[in-house]
This record gives structure tokens, C-alpha cells and sequence, in this order.
């Protein structure tokens, strides 16, 4: 009898799983077949909701053969009058196209309405609800030739010169993808629109200290006089950190750097698979904590303003944490090499914390939840076990997935049917740069934050001990942006249930990246804003938004604003001093690239 030894048997069982996962787009099949059978169980001994669904799609039939769905009353049936981007242009009003944005409308509200049922478990709920909402925008008549009448007014008007030139896109497109899925090293890759370091990540600077996962750059100053405390930037490892550092007009660090701050911002480095075993302790340790002391050190700073963005933030607030329950101060310092003598860390202390974009409580991450339960984690362990890292690929796949309607639908539509090429800009070629993450960083961020929700609970543990986000005693600015799909506003505004710190909040328009890179002069910008002390009470998210006024502007005059109040005096500006210098900016990290 041929027996299978447990290494055979787990191989056989994680190749049968790579198979499921890829049948399904990577998501575990498991998962959503649970999902459904959830929704169709439930659905299926709920006979009163039966009837209620049979009854709106009775109303919704009726009602879809009105010219004007804005002539509906205030039932439920309204909801296909929402305003939709698809189906603004006039020619949409238009016979037949009018009875077919009707009928199509009047049918995914049936759906969306459907895919709500009571007594489903809550992460099958979310997941029904976005894969319905999935598959009702891969159907939308605005995604055909035959059915769209802006594509068949442009393909009469030009002799279908539009979807001659969408063929040649498609085709470029195709080749480009599979280039980009060969066995090709780095320096084969096809180039950026925008060059790292001529067209982008120009701000002048030098590297200062680097490690096997970090290079820390140090800008130069371009005013006479200085504040005193450096600003520390932490991007997020998920991404190259010249998204904070784009062309000069909406570079974040020249911005800064042109008030007078001394800026530091950490690049990560883009692991391989040698840095499959990297896990959060070193992220936190070897990433923020070193660059925190590489600042100490090279410019005796025994105070900092520190700024964290996306994972990020999520980092920069656990060591903001761990280091808030000791004393760090120079008072406690040891003066030999600067190392504090109640801890060892030889760290300087926040003169405050900015959080941008950052979730600290993970109960409600967004559409990001659909991806994480026990079986999809097991399911992702078992693919990066094969690779050492989550690919550039992976991630960027998944980031368009969940916002399908604009970034894969409607540019289908534009690229392949209108025929009409996209113009390449600093902030699209910084996202075709992607990023890898490290198999054991990447499973324990998502078990222990997304599915554990430990830093939220105070069971997150920085070496032997667990932190807690009310020990953080710096100020607080907290940026959350008004369409973010990767970090939902209204979770990052939980920051005000898990600290008693003095918060500034920000809701700030646009979305995870625009919301962000809000540049002075950008047209269309706009931020409430408003802090609350030490001892504050809770106010409701809704209630906030709906009574703090709207700004016009740049949420970053604010931001400089409130830094400032939180400076020492200005003082002379220094020049980087040459014995702690190792390259130019932007250093030899950000330069990597992986065709997976």
C-alpha cells in the first residue's frame, strides 16, 4: 500500500488550492462558496423577503419604461435614479438608450437590494455585497459597443477609426503584460513614464544611513532659517516612497522643505526572496526606530515631528505606542552615544505624530475586508510559500479589483472602445511601480491587525510587551480622505475611541492617494477640519462631518499651520554635514524593479 508521507500530502493539498485560487481570481473558493450558500440558505427560508423582492421587481419593471427615472417617488425604488458617472452624457437620455440605462439601473437596485438578508454571517455579507456589485458593473451596458451610444456616435463619425486604434491599445496592452509576467531581471523592464530621479523623487538630498531594509534621505534645506525639530517620514512599504515626493509642484517634501523643516523620509527597500522570513519586529525595529536613531545621531534632535502614511501610519503608531509608556526624554538619556538610560533606545521623542490615511482599528477596513478571512489568509500563505513575497502584480491587481468601476471598467471603455490613449502622469506611472512585501511581514500584518484586530485591543506586542494606543502622548494630526476604498475615513477617525491625546482630524476630498498628494493651487481640493483636546468626548463620525464647515483649498496650509504651533524658534539652517552622507537622493533602493 502506497502510503504519502505529510510533506506529499500537504504539497498535493496546496497544489489542489493554487488551482481553486486562481480559478477564482486568487480569492479562496471556499470562502465564497460559503459566502453564497449563506445568502441563498438564508434567502431561501425567508419567505416574507421573497415576497418583498417579488414586489419591488414588479414596481422596478413598471417604472424602468419611463423616460425620466428622477420622476419616481421617494420609495425604494428611487435608488436607480443615484447619480452615475456611466451614464452622464446626454446621449444616455436618448431612445433606445434611455429604456436601456433604465432597465439596467432598475435591475441592480433589484440586486443590491436582494443581496441584503438578514441573519447572514456579517463577512458573507460583505462579500455577497461586493461581488454582487462586482458582477452588476462588469455588466453595465456602458461596457459595450452595442449598447453604448457615445462609442457607436464615435465609430460612425470616424469610420470606426476609434476601435481600430482600441485594437492596437489592446494589442500593446497584451504584450506589455506578458513581457511584464516573464523571467526578466530588473533592468529589463519596460521604463516609467516618469523617471525616478529625473522626472520624479527630485527634491535635492542625500542618503544618510541605510540598512538591509531602509535608506534614510536627508533633504537640504532652501531657507536660511530652520524649525528645530526634523520631520520623519514613514510611507507606506506597500508602495515607492516618491509618492510623497512626485514632481516638484505636488511633492509633499518640497512643500515642507520650503516652510523651513528639516525632512527625513525612509525608503524601503523592495525585498527579494532572500527576505521571505523579514516580519513586522523588523519593519518596526530595523525601519522606524532605526531611522528615528540615525536622526538622533546625525543631528542631536532630541524631538521630532513624525508622519506616517497608509501601513506607514500603522507602524509610526506602534512605536509611537511602545515608546509613549517610558520616559525617552533627554533628562533620562545616558550621553554616551545618546542612549536612553530607562530603555536603551537612544530615540527622541514625538513633538508630535501625523497620521495620513492610516487605520489603527481594523473591525471595518473597507472593501479590503472581502479579501481577509481565515481560509483566504491560509489560501495566501500557501502562494507566497512558493514565491518568499506577496508580487507587485498581486497587490496592484488587487487594489484595481476593488475599485473595478473606474479603474478597469471605465478605462476599457476610454482605451479600447473610444480608442482614445491615456496621457501619462507623475501620480499614474508612480502606481505602475509597484512594490513586493515579504511572505512572513505580510502574514503577520494581516492576522494580527485585519483579522485580530490586536493593536486596536492592546494585544499587540512590541518584543515581550503589549502596546496600547493610549500611551501615545504627542499630539495627533489625522488625515482620512472622503473616497478612500483602502482606508475607510470613518475607520481612521477611530483613532479618537482608542487615545486621550490632543487630535486634530481632517476629512480631506478625493481618494487613498489624490486625498493625499493635495497640493496649494490644485483645483477642486477641499477639507473640514477640527481638534478636539485631552478628555474629550466621542462624537459620532456623521455628526462630525455634518456640523465641522467645509474648507476650499489645501488640507497642507493647515497641516504646516498646526506643525508650526508645535515648533521651537527658528534657527540657522545647517548644510547636510558630509561625514554621515553615503549617496545621493534618491538613493539606490527606490531604483528596483521585479517584472512579477
Amino acid at each position: 500500500m502506497l502510503l504519502l508521507t505529510s510533506r506529499a500530502a500537504q504539497a498535493m493539498d496546496q497544489a489542489i488550492h493554487a488551482l481553486l485560487s486562481k480559478a477564482s481570481m486568487g480569492m479562496s473558493p471556499i470562502s465564497l462558496t460559503l459566502a453564497w450558500s449563506d445568502w441563498l440558505l438564508h434567502l431561501a427560508v425567508s419567505p416574507g423577503r421573497l415576497g418583498t423582492l417579488a414586489q419591488l421587481a414588479a414596481q422596478l419593471v413598471h417604472t424602468s419604461t419611463q423616460a425620466q427615472l428622477g420622476a419616481l417617488d421617494n420609495s425604494a425604488a428611487q435608488q436607480p435614479a443615484e447619480v452615475d458617472d456611466r451614464f452622464g452624457d446626454p446621449l444616455w437620455r436618448r431612445w433606445p438608450f434611455e429604456q436601456i440605462r433604465s432597465g439596467f439601473l432598475a435591475s441592480s437596485a433589484w440586486w443590491k437590494q436582494a443581496s441584503l438578508v438578514d441573519g447572514m454571517a456579517r463577512h458573507n455579507a460583505h462579500l455577497v455585497e461586493f461581488f454582487t456589485r462586482q458582477w452588476l458593473d462588469a455588466l453595465s451596458p456602458a461596457n459595450w459597443p452595442a449598447t453604448n451610444p457615445q462609442v457607436l456616435t464615435a465609430t460612425l463619425a470616424s469610420g470606426g477609426q476609434n476601435l481600430l486604434n482600441g485594437g492596437r491599445l489592446l494589442v500593446r496592452d497584451l504584450v506589455e503584460q506578458q513581457a511584464r509576467r516573464g523571467e526578466q531581471p530588473p533592468g529589463t523592464l519596460s521604463p516609467l513614464p516618469f523617471a525616478v530621479g529625473t522626472d520624479v523623487a527630485v527634491t535635492p538630498g542625500k542618503v544618510v544611513f541605510r540598512n538591509h531594509l531602509i535608506e534614510l534621505i536627508r533633504y537640504e534645506s532652501t531657507t536660511a532659517t530652520v524649525h528645530p525639530e526634523p520631520v520623519l517620514i514613514v510611507p507606506s512599504c506597500i508602495m515607492k516612497y516618491y509618492i510623497l515626493d512626485l514632481s516638484p509642484r505636488n511633492s509633499m517634501v518640497r512643500h515642507l522643505v520650503d516652510q523651513g523643516h528639516v525632512v527625513y523620509m525612509i525608503s524601503w527597500r523592495n525585498p527579494d526572496v532572500s527576505d521571505r522570513d523579514l516580519g513586522m519586529h523588523d519593519y518596526l525595529h530595523s525601519g522606524v526606530m532605526a531611522a528615528m536613531a540615525a536622526i538622533q545621531a546625525g543631528s542631536g534632535a532630541d524631538y521630532i515631528h513624525a508622519v506616517g502614511y497608509c501601513l506607514g501610519g500603522t507602524f509610526l503608531a506602534i512605536v509611537a505606542a511602545a515608546l509613549g509608556g517610558h520616559d525617552c526624554s533627554s533628562d533620562a538619556r545616558s550621553r554616551t552615544g545618546g542612549v536612553c538610560a530607562v530603555c536603551g533606545c537612544g530615540l527622541p521623542k514625538f513633538r508630535s505624530v501625523t497620521l495620513l490615511a492610516t487605520l489603527t482599528d481594523f473591525t471595518e477596513p473597507g472593501e479590503l475586508g472581502v479579501f481577509i478571512d481565515d481560509d483566504q489568509l491560509r489560501t495566501l500563505r500557501e502562494e507566497m510559500a512558493h514565491t518568499g513575497f506577496l508580487s507587485g502584480r498581486q497587490m496592484a491587481g488587487s487594489f484595481q479589483f476593488l475599485n473595478s468601476r473606474d479603474l478597469i471598467w471605465a478605462r476599457n471603455v476610454r482605451r479600447y472602445l473610444l480608442g482614445q490613449d491615456s496621457k501619462p502622469n507623475d501620480l499614474m506611472s508612480w502606481n505602475t511601480d509597484v512594490t513586493r512585501l515579504p511572505e512572513r511581514m505580510h502574514s503577520e500584518y494581516l492576522q494580527s491587525l485585519y483579522l485580530n484586530n490586536a493593536l486596536a485591543a492592546g494585544r499587540y506586542r512590541v518584543g515581550n510587551t503589549a502596546v496600547a494606543l493610549g500611551d501615545i502622548q504627542a499630539p495627533l494630526f489625522v488625515v482620512g480622505t472622503a473616497r478612500d476604498h483602502v482606508a475607510p475615513w470613518r475607520s481612521v477617525y477611530k483613532i479618537h475611541l482608542l487615545t486621550d491625546t490632543h487630535i486634530t482630524f481632517v476629512l480631506a476630498s478625493g481618494g487613498h492617494n489624490a486625498g493625499i498628494v493635495s497640493e496649494p493651487g490644485h483645483p477642486h481640493r477641499s477639507y473640514q477640519i477640527a481638534s478636539m483636546e485631552h478628555g474629550h468626548r466621542w462624537v459620532d463620525p456623521e455628526e462630525w462631518a455634518a456640523q465641522v464647515p467645509l474648507h476650499q483649498g489645501s488640507w497642507w496650509e493647515a497641516w504646516q499651520a498646526w506643525l508650526v504651533q508645535r515648533s521651537g524658534p527658528r534657527v540657522a539652517a545647517t548644510p547636510i554635514p558630509a561625514d554621515t552622507v553615503i549617496g545621493e537622493a534618491p538613493g539606490q533602493y527606490v531604483h528596483v524593479r521585479y517584472a512579477d
